[in-house]
């Protein structure tokens, strides 16, 4: 993967971001920076612009959406440019919805992936995810919600990237794959940054060492992620977390 900026410098750089989309003003004036190492995660309640941020980041805000403020990756201003082209420079993103071509086998999601300007890795990706080799020729509408949650992963994997964008990769997923998603994560972020969009605090413990937390559209609190948790009423102040709210058990950010 391609190595990360010097030590010190932001891999990631949100300054003063605002978006308007059919008249919603979702962000206003959010500013953030994401480390050159390791995960930098997004936090907040459901509704308040972490979605938002990402597609922004990525030039994804839908057709007639407003869009203010200045993102930089390293020395490069990112506003304006292509989503395909910020992609290729080494942007990888992982959406919420996942987003596998469902009548596609995963064979051709993997291909599909393949960048022009490198050899894909298909090694790193079947060592992270062996069961992607063995269901090659299976069409991915028929796989399981944690198997396409591996092909949206293993997609981006193919290619070396200076900063990962990924969006609750654990939602909806049964516990134990859950943990397998979490293991990947935590071996990817060894070698490239990522900012995560996360709610079960579990994951957000095991992977996170900076975070963000949005609130009605404005970053509300950034700092230390374990400083944060460590605290429950500051963490129940920001993010309506309760003792359990989710049906196995998992700790996760309120609505």
């Amino acid at each position: 993967m391609s190595g990360p900026p010097p030590d010190g410098v932001p891999v990631l750089e949100v300054s003063d971001l605002s978006v308007r989309i059919a008249g919603l003003h979702i962000l206003q004036g959010v500013s953030f920076t994401v480390a050159p190492s390791g995960v930098t995660v997004l936090l907040g309640r459901n509704g308040v612009g972490k979605t938002t941020t990402l597609r922004a980041v990525l030039g994804l805000t839908p057709r007639g959406g407003e869009v203010r403020g200045t993102v930089r990756m390293g020395d490069r201003l990112l506003g304006g440019e292509p989503t395909h082209r910020l992609v290729r420079g080494g942007l990888g993103y992982v959406p919420e919805d996942r987003c596998v071509f469902a009548g596609l086998t995963v064979t051709e999601n993997l291909r599909l992936a393949e960048r022009r300007s490198g050899t894909p890795a298909y090694d790193r990706v079947f060592e992270l995810f062996p069961e992607l080799n063995r269901r090659g020729r299976q069409r991915a509408g028929s796989l399981s919600g944690g198997q396409q949650q591996m092909l949206a992963i293993g997609r981006v994997l193919l290619n070396d990237n200076r900063l990962l964008l990924v969006d609750e990769p654990t939602k909806g997923l049964a516990p134990k794959v859950v943990t397998e998603v979490a293991e990947v994560l935590e071996r990817v972020a060894v070698a490239v940054p990522v900012l995560l969009v996360e709610q079960n605090l579990a994951v957000v413990r095991r992977l996170a060492r900076d975070a963000v937390v949005l609130a009605a559209g404005r970053v509300a609190w950034a700092g230390d992620a374990n400083e944060l948790l460590r605290e429950p009423e500051l963490t129940r102040s920001l993010l309506g977390v309760g003792t359990v709210a989710s049906s196995d058990g998992a700790e996760v950010v309120g609505p």
